[in-house]
């Protein structure tokens, strides 16, 4: 039997299982609310593997470990170091206040607090960063079959594509929370697996560290220059701040059994995820130095899989690749459905049946999938696409969604102002200086504006308050993530 008819037999038994887990799932949908939030009844074990899961896709091994390869650790700053960053501030500002608004998308959140012109805002960026995010975790699985298998690039996405779609429609929140968790056991036991073969034959780590470039760890940036020092911090805030505001993350909070569960999924996904998140980092700056003539950087983690492991073992860490690039785009392909079914959907219709917005919800899913296909086939590159998908919530959405939260004092104009404000700041400097980081600079534009302009605007444009799915405002004292890890007696 050949190597790449056992890694076609490894793929296809796991395909089936996620189908059949999708289709399990399908049974505990049968609501809106089951479809989207799971009922909010995710125990804190589920909910911390799918924290850790929506974060690890394509982007971080395949994406993380090839960017590793070119630039050390500086070049992964936005992922996985961002992607903990994010994970961990949600758990603790932001999952208890989420938890107890008892609402689905971020798009409600922004029209209650700053009415509907912020909403659709909002909207659109989450609905353009999760359909992008999706393409690039085709991209990844495409690279995969053609490194592999030699399938071409576009049959991979393709097939991919496919797979991910109809377990989503079929089984909702229930179907990704049960198959993040499959999948990442598969992850984490094929990197620990990789990583430790890998070791054994390069002779262990003291062979490897003394041929490494003297700055492979570097965290700081080479040259003190401002230039640098906008885009060191640009690095930072484009997932590890802006995905604060994920609608995959808000539906995670949402769907957790209690404000406990919420905020300590968060801290277990945070520290899951940068631990995890490490190994194939690890592998790119081991393969700088043992394949330092790779055609594509992207392609390390297949071309040591190859190099390393039996094709049997291939075939399960193929498994693995997989699993982590399902997990990130089942998350984003559920996201945009909810925002349509919940928010989009009654812009049309007016006060939706509960069957009609559960079936816009499935609906969306494949309509999803064929435009990030599209967009997936004309880029071709996945750790610059998944970063990229965030430029519009770095420059405009994230100052007035974290002020909303905590600043009593914001307010519709002065959340409109720093949008606007950010929006015209990041074009300016992508015409007249495109060399620095124009989304970095909308942030700083968009957070003096709301300052300024917020106060300023008080008397004839009061802040509204926070309130729950059912219109009681909610309890604003002791909000911070400081509940125990685990349930006292």
């Amino acid at each position: 039997m050949s190597d790449q008819t056992i890694i076609f037999i490894g793929v296809a038994i796991y395909m089936v299982i996620m189908l059949g887990v999708g289709f399990y799932a399908s049974k505990k949908s049968h609501s809106v609310t089951d479809f989207m939030i799971a009922g909010r009844g995710l125990p804190i074990w589920l909910c911390s593997m799918t924290v850790i899961a929506t974060w690890f896709g394509g982007s971080t091994i395949m994406g993380g470990a090839g960017a590793a390869y070119d630039e050390g650790m500086l070049g992964v700053i936005e992922d996985p170091w961002g992607g903990a960053l994010a994970l961990l501030l949600v758990g603790f500002f932001f999952a208890r206040t989420f938890r107890r608004l008892r609402i689905i998308t971020v798009t409600d959140f922004m029209q209650q607090r700053y009415g509907p012109t912020a909403a659709m805002a909002i909207t659109a960026v989450a609905v353009f960063a999760n359909v992008v995010w999706v393409s690039s975790m085709l991209v990844g699985f495409g690279l995969i079959f053609r490194e592999l298998t030699g399938i071409p690039l576009e049959v991979g996405i393709v097939s991919g594509a496919i797979v991910i779609v109809i377990y989503t429609a079929v089984g909702g929140m229930w179907a990704v929370a049960l198959t993040d968790f499959i999948q990442m056991i598969i992850i984490i036991v094929g990197l620990v697996v990789l990583f430790t073969v890998v070791l054994i034959d390069v002779g262990g780590w003291s062979a490897i560290s003394p041929l490494l470039d003297e700055n492979a760890f570097r965290m700081l940036p080479l040259e003190n220059t401002a230039e640098q020092w906008l885009n060191y911090l640009r690095a930072w805030t484009i997932i590890g701040v802006v995905d604060i505001s994920a609608q995959t993350l808000f539906q995670r909070v949402a769907s957790a059994k209690s404000e406990r569960v919420a905020q300590n999924s968060f801290y277990f996904g945070g520290v899951g995820y940068l631990v995890f998140g490490m190994i194939p980092v690890l592998l790119g700056i081991i393969a700088s130095v043992t394949m330092p003539d790779l055609a594509s950087s992207e392609a390390v983690i297949p071309a040591m899989m190859i190099e390393h492991l039996h094709p049997v073992a291939v075939a399960v860490f193929v498994g693995a690749l997989l699993a982590a690039i399902m997990s990130s785009a089942d998350s984003a392909l559920l996201a945009v459905s909810s925002i349509f079914a919940k928010n989009i959907l009654p812009m049309v219709k007016r006060d939706p049946s509960d069957k009609l917005s559960l079936l816009v919800a499935r609906l969306t899913i494949p309509v999803c999938g064929l435009i990030a296909i599209f967009i997936a086939m004309r880029v071709q590159v996945v750790f610059n696409l998944m970063v990229d998908s965030n430029i519009l919530g770095l420059a405009a959405i994230i100052v007035p969604f974290i002020m909303g939260v905590w600043w009593t004092k914001a307010n519709r104009t002065g959340a409109l102002s720093s949008m606007a404000v950010g929006i015209l700041a990041w074009l300016i400097t992508l015409s007249i200086a495109p060399w620095l980081p124009a989304d970095f600079i909308g942030l700083a534009a968009s957070f003096f504006t709301m300052l300024i302009v917020a106060p300023l605007t008080q008397k004839f444009d009061p802040p509204r308050e926070m309130r729950d799915c059912d219109g009681v405002p909610i309890e604003m004292a002791d909000r911070l993530g400081t509940l125990p890890l685990f349930k006292r007696n």
